[in-house]
């Protein structure tokens, strides 16, 4: 496949950015879409909308270069790519497993869109992380409107990069690449390793989707654990850091760090893709999910039990400082955060104030300065942000993010 090819990508988010920035700084000319008027504005600029490390200089250098455009619509190209949101309905639920329903809208919305562009001998994409057979779907939907799915290659590649480390990640890691027939997988495998330096993995769409969901299933079964263990150790008296540092000491255990819930669009997300799909079956996957979720209910009733405690003790209710709304450190990502959750819900009926270093604002929340948040009565620390480590730990801070004692 040659270098010098034409490549319209619709989303321009946390994927979305990062690979048209990485791609337009490797020889291809992208068009960049997305709904957002304000991003899209923003990235002509030569700037970004959100926060992620060495991003910022790869989008000025390809805005600047007149490689890399942002637009609100799509418009002809020689490769689509979608990465956009897959979320899950709040409102509606499995009649089997009670659990949420993936939401595809945005999926068919960016395929009805890019269909009318879409010709022969075109490569379309899709890198959303998704239940098993969208891809299958999004081949349909552009069969409806009038596409030949004979003379295109339509095939998944999730992404599987860490936020705060994006950009080299995107070139580093492996790659699996499958496509809704044999060709579609050959041609999607040559465009991927244009760019990656990973091994590329061939096979069948509905495998690649599935793969990932595995990925996000094993991370969150992992984390459940973790935070099973947190509560199991609140009951017994139990310093949870040192017993799984104890723990961690057997060659073949590794039992990760509890926190306050699983966040980000990926863990806290994908397992229900899975349950959704298995008629009650994915009982392991859909109990961590339940188990995590869970948590920041909990990690919610430990602070209003405090807060109880302290209005008890010196007769007026607290000032509660909420430390971190990320879903994790050093990011200003927001998406299912459990940090947020929480300081949402404690908010309800606490007089409450929050401290997120990598924002500025945030609707219905009252964000302050470090130095304003640790003269509040209580200070609960969420999210282990770099700028936490070096607070001091004293009688009103309440960790749960492993900042004091790891």
């Amino acid at each position: 496949m040659e270098i010098n090819k034409n490549v319209c990508i619709v989303g321009m988010g946390y994927i979305g950015l990062p690979t048209a920035a990485l791609l337009a700084n490797r020889g291809f000319r992208v068009h960049g879409v997305d709904v957002n008027k304000k991003a899209v504005d923003t990235i002509n600029k030569g700037e970004i909308h959100i926060v992620e490390p060495e991003l910022d200089t790869f989008v000025k250098s390809a805005v600047n270069s007149n490689m890399l455009s942002a637009h609100l619509e799509p418009t002809e190209a020689d490769i689509f790519l979608v990465a956009v949101p897959t979320p899950f309905h709040h409102d509606k639920l499995n009649s089997v497993t009670n659990s949420p329903i993936p939401n595809l809208d945005y999926v068919k919305s960016a395929t009805q869109a890019i269909a009318p562009f879409v010709k022969p001998g075109n490569l379309v994409l899709l890198e959303s992380t998704s239940p098993v057979g969208t891809t299958e779907m999004m081949a349909a939907e552009l069969e409806a409107a009038g596409v030949d799915l004979s003379e295109i290659h339509v095939a998944h590649s999730p992404e599987r990069v860490l936020p705060g480390q994006i950009m080299r990640e995107l070139i580093e890691n492996d790659r699996v690449v499958g496509g809704i027939n044999p060709a579609s997988t050959k041609a999607a495998a040559e465009f991927y390793r244009t760019f990656v330096e990973g091994e590329v993995l061939e096979t069948t769409s509905k495998t690649a989707e599935m793969a990932k969901l595995t990925e996000n299933a094993f991370r969150d079964v992992n984390i459940a654990f973790a935070n099973e263990l947190s509560m199991l150790c609140d009951d017994m008296g139990i310093d949870v850091y040192e017993l799984i540092t104890l723990a961690n000491h057997h060659p073949r255990v590794n039992v990760l760090q509890p926190g306050c819930g699983v966040g980000g669009h990926c863990i806290s997300v994908d397992p229900w893709f899975i349950v959704n799909s298995a008629n009650g079956k994915a009982k392991m996957t859909e109990q961590a999910r339940r188990t995590n979720d869970y948590k920041s209910e909990w990690v919610a009733e430990k602070v209003k039990n405090a807060a109880l405690e302290f209005e008890k003790a010196q007769g007026r209710a607290p000032i509660i400082a909420c430390m971190g709304l990320a879903f994790k450190p050093d990011i200003d990502d927001l998406r299912e955060s459990p940090a947020l959750y929480i300081t949402q819900k404690l908010n309800e009926s606490h007089n409450v104030i929050a401290v997120e270093p990598n924002i500025e604002e945030f609707d219905g929340l009252k964000l302050v300065s470090e130095e304003e948040a640790s003269n509040a009565d209580i200070l609960v620390y969420l999210v282990a942000h770099k700028e936490f480590k070096a607070h001091a730990f004293s009688e009103k801070s309440i960790d749960f993010a492993g900042l004091f004692k790891r």
